[in-house]
C-alpha cells in the first residue's frame, strides 16, 4: 500500500479531524473524490485520474457500471428486499441458479455455496472453521508472504509482520511454508513441504488445510506456477489434506478465467470468493466447498448482512459478462499489452534492477531500491493515475485496472506510469 507524505490540504481536514488515524488509502490519494464512471474518478475540483487500483481488486466491471446499475435501480424501484439474513429471497435464488448455471456446472464444480458475511476476511474464516470442523485437526499451513485478512483467524494465515501485529494477541495454530519461488526458481519448495510433513521429527502435525492464493496480491504479485499449484494438490490429496484457495483479489476474472486456478487444472475443495464478486462494489462474500463437505449445522456460522440483496443482484447481473467468452477473450489481449509495456519501462531503466510480476490485469513493477514504488505512485498520481503498492517492504507498484478498461484509457494510463518511473529515476541515478 502506498502512502504520500500527509498533506495538511484544507480539503481534507474533515477526515484529518473526525476520521481515525487507521485510515491509509485518503492519505495515498490526498482528495476528495466525487465522480466515478468504468476505469475513471474525478475529484470535486474536477480533475480526472485514471484508476489502475479498482477498488484493490473490486471493481472488475468498472465505476458504476450502466448495466449492472439499470438493474440496481429497477429492484429498488419496485421495492425489492434489501435485508434479509439468510432468509429465501427471489434475488438470491437468481444469483444461486445464475452461478451455478455459468460457473459450477460448465467446469463440472459439485459444490455447495455459502454466504458467509459481507468480506473477505468472512470467507476465509468460515472456510478455517469448516476445514478444522470436517477433519478435527487444528493445524494449518499458509505461505510466506500470504494476506488473507485482518481478522484473528484470517490474520493467523497472513504473513505480513505489520498487519499480524496489529493483533495484539498470539496467532496460533497455523505454519507458516515458502511459497513459489521464495528460494529462487531453482528450489521446489514443495519439496520441502513434504519432508516436513513426512518426518515425525518436524514439529509440525498433520494440518486441516493448506490455504494458498494462485497469486499473491498483497505480498508482492508473486505467482505461483500451474506446475506448483499441482503438486501442492497432490500432496493434499496423499495426506488427506484440505485444499483452499483464496480467490478473493485473484478470481473473478483478474488473471484472465474467472477462477484464477482455472488453466492450473486443480481442484480445491474451498474456494473463498469475495471482492468483484459483488459486481458494482457492494459487499459480497461467497465460500464454495464440495457438496459432500457441507457437515454445518444450522446457524453454526452466520451473520447480520449475509444476505445482502443488492448484492445479489448486482452479483448476478455481471456474471453474463462471462457467458460468451468475449471479456475473457478481451482481458487476454490487454493482458498482453499490459506485459509488454511494462517489459519495456524495465528495459529502458536498467540502473533501476526492476522486474515485471504477474499474470493477466493483475501485474506490476518491483523496485528494489526501498521506497522507490511508493515514489513512482506518488509521482502517478500527480500525473492524474491512481496506483497502489504492495510486498511486504511496499516495494511492487501494482497495475490493476478494471476488466473493463477502456483501450485508450489503458494506454494513457501506461503512458503516465512510464513517465513516472522515468521522472523517479532521473532524480535517483545521476
Amino acid at each position: 500500500m502506498v502512502h504520500v507524505a500527509d498533506e495538511k490540504k484544507p480539503e481534507l481536514h474533515v477526515f484529518e479531524k473526525l476520521e481515525s488515524e487507521v485510515r491509509s488509502y485518503c492519505r495515498s490519494f490526498p482528495t476528495v473524490f466525487a465522480k466515478a464512471r468504468n476505469e475513471k474518478l474525478w475529484d470535486r475540483e474536477g480533475r480526472e485520474y485514471i484508476d489502475f487500483f479498482a477498488g484493490a481488486g473490486t471493481l472488475n466491471y468498472g465505476h458504476n457500471n450502466p448495466r449492472i446499475k439499470q438493474k440496481l435501480i429497477e429492484y429498488l424501484m419496485n421495492d425489492g428486499v434489501t435485508h434479509s439474513l439468510d432468509m429465501a429471497t427471489e434475488a438470491k435464488e437468481g444469483l444461486l441458479q445464475k452461478f451455478e448455471q455459468m460457473i459450477l456446472s460448465p467446469r463440472g464444480m459439485d459444490y455447495k455455496v455459502m454466504f458467509p458475511g459481507p468480506t473477505g476476511a468472512n470467507s476465509v474464516e468460515s472456510a478455517l472453521k469448516l476445514a478444522r470442523k470436517i477433519t478435527g485437526r487444528q493445524t494449518v499451513i499458509s505461505f510466506t508472504n500470504a494476506f488473507h485478512g485482518m481478522t484473528l483467524g484470517a490474520l493467523a494465515v497472513t504473513g505480513n509482520k505489520f498487519k499480524r501485529q496489529g493483533a495484539g494477541v498470539p496467532l496460533h495454530y497455523t505454519v507458516s511454508m515458502p511459497f513459489d519461488g521464495y528460494y529462487g526458481e531453482e528450489v521446489d519448495t514443495t519439496e520441502y513441504i513434504e519432508r516436513y510433513l513426512e518426518d515425525n521429527g518436524s514439529g509440525v502435525s498433520l494440518p486441516a488445510a493448506i490455504i494458498l492464493e494462485t497469486v499473491q496480491g498483497e505480498g508482492g504479485i508473486n505467482v505461483a506456477s500451474f506446475e506448483w499449484l499441482r503438486r501442492i494438490e497432490d500432496i493434499c490429496r496423499r495426506y488427506e489434506i484440505l485444499l483452499i484457495v483464496d480467490d478473493i483479489q485473484a478470481g473473478c476474472g483478474r488473471t484472465g478465467t474467472f477462477f484464477s486456478f482455472d488453466e492450473a487444472g486443480i481442484t480445491p475443495d474451498i474456494i473463498c470468493l469475495s471482492k468483484a464478486i459483488g459486481g458494482f462494489g457492494l459487499p459480497l462474500a461467497l465460500t464454495l466447498f464440495r457438496s459432500d463437505l457441507d457437515i454445518w449445522e444450522p446457524g453454526e456460522h452466520n451473520g447480520t448482512f449475509r444476505g445482502n440483496n443488492l448484492a445479489f443482484i448486482a452479483a448476478a447481473e455481471a456474471l453474463d459478462y462471462w457467458e460468451s467468452g468475449s471479456l475473457e477473450k478481451e482481458v487476454s489481449a490487454k493482458s498482453e499489452r499490459v506485459r509488454q509495456r511494462l517489459e519495456e519501462i524495465v528495459r529502458s531503466n536498467p540502473s533501476l534492477q526492476a522486474a515485471r510480476r504477474g499474470r493477466g490485469l493483475f501485474q506490476g513493477i518491483a523496485f528494489p531500491q526501498p521506497g522507490m514504488a511508493e515514489e513512482v505512485c506518488a509521482e502517478a498520481f500527480q500525473k492524474g493515475l491512481i496506483m497502489e503498492t504492495s510486498g511486504p517492504d511496499s516495494e511492487v507498484a501494482k497495475v490493476m485496472p478494471p476488466l473493463t478498461v477502456g483501450h485508450e484509457a489503458l494506454e494513457r494510463g501506461l503512458d503516465i506510469f512510464r513517465d513516472s518511473v522515468d521522472a523517479v529515476s532521473r532524480r535517483h541515478v545521476k
